[in-house]
């Protein structure tokens, strides 16, 4: 959040003060977005919406499926055939497209998948909430795959975390989800609506596009001669490896001489940051680790600060998914405590600076 608050005050006269999801849904077509297919779903619907305008301006291609099912495998298609593609949905419409993802990682065809988290189980609500961490970070489908998860916390990062996205679905021929909620959706912030740089549209020798006399392409998920299915997986997970080595990233503030870590991504990091604030006011030395990469989890950075910092408080809005991840990142001598709020419960910085008053 400090970089953004650098980079606003170094473009003050170009800041507009826009609205979450259609900070995302313009960061995406000045990213070189041309087809976009979804379905209605609270409280992402402003994207579709803005995007059934702004596409035709553009020339690209916007179509309002007749359910989620369809809008993915739409997706799945126009990514074969080199499009730089996007649906958006929240968890119950990310939980039908799960076949379709899966397809998606399994044919290694890149596209951009966004989640504007409701709260659930079920059909729940149209409250925030975080409980699609593990829908979105542990694949959701069937198979063994990955999809790349971005974390924005503010405004600013909605409108430049679709570029991010498509750049790395291309570069690693994977899809990459975008992991918003209800907050960051409706709020409105000053944003810079322009890019820091062109979009970088890599050439796409792979799809199934061009010339009609291009060599025979062969995208495919499904290998039944001999061990092929299992050498496809092993492919796979080599680049994994190499996405966990290379893609990690996440923020720290004011941990240089904190005793205390908060642990939190998206808009409970918001309040985190908050409550951070108030407890340092009362003299309380309190960091915040703020992982912009959901998957792959930035572990090893975290496990560093650790080496100084042997208390951790792990703030969700949910009953404790990234807790599994951060208790995995850190030494077995650390102390993990956490506090969640589940079922579209918001955290209030107050109620987080009581929790660290505790610890």
């Amino acid at each position: 959040m400090s970089a953004i608050l650098e980079r606003r005050q170094s473009s003050s006269n170009s800041l507009s003060l826009v609205q979450g999801n259609i900070a995302l849904a313009e960061g995406a077509v000045q990213a070189g977005l041309n087809c976009y297919f979804g379905y209605p779903i609270t409280p992402q619907n402003q994207i579709p919406e803005y995007l059934s305008r702004r596409l035709v301006e553009t020339g690209g291609v916007f179509l309002q499926a007749e359910s989620e099912l369809a809008g993915i495998n739409m997706v799945l298609g126009a990514a074969a055939a080199g499009a730089r593609v996007m649906t958006s949905s929240s968890g119950p419409g990310i939980s039908l497209m799960q076949e379709g993802i899966s397809f998606l990682a399994g044919s290694q065809l890149p596209c951009l998948i966004v989640d504007v988290m409701r709260s659930g189980p079920g059909l729940g609500g149209i409250k925030p909430t975080q409980a699609d961490y593990y829908q979105a970070t542990r694949g959701g489908g069937h198979g063994d795959y990955r999809t790349v998860v971005l974390a924005p916390s503010t405004a600013q990062e909605m409108f430049d975390f679709p570029l991010k996205a498509f750049e790395i679905a291309e570069r690693y021929r994977n899809p990459v989800l975008i992991l918003s909620d209800a907050i960051l959706g409706q709020l409105k912030e000053p944003v810079c609506m322009q890019h820091d740089h062109e979009p970088l549209i890599p050439p796409k020798d792979w799809a199934l596009a061009g010339a009609h006399n291009r060599p025979a392409q062969n995208i495919r998920s499904m290998f039944l001669s001999g061990n092929d299915q299992e050498l496809h997986n092993n492919v796979l997970w080599e680049k994994y490896k190499v996405i966990e080595k290379e893609l990690p990233e996440g923020e720290e503030l004011f941990v240089e001489d904190a005793e205390l870590l908060l642990v939190a991504f998206g808009s409970a990091a918001r309040i985190a940051l908050s409550a951070l604030r108030a407890a340092r006011d009362e003299s309380l030395r309190v960091g915040l680790f703020r992982p912009i990469t959901l998957y792959p989890f930035p572990s090893e950075q975290l496990c560093q600060l650790t080496t100084s910092i042997k208390r951790v408080l792990v703030v969700e809005m949910n009953m404790g998914q990234m807790l599994d991840d951060v208790r995995l990142s850190v030494p077995d001598d650390i102390e993990v405590r956490f506090y969640g709020r589940p079922g579209g419960g918001v955290p209030t910085p107050s109620q987080i600076l009581e929790k660290i008053k505790e610890c």
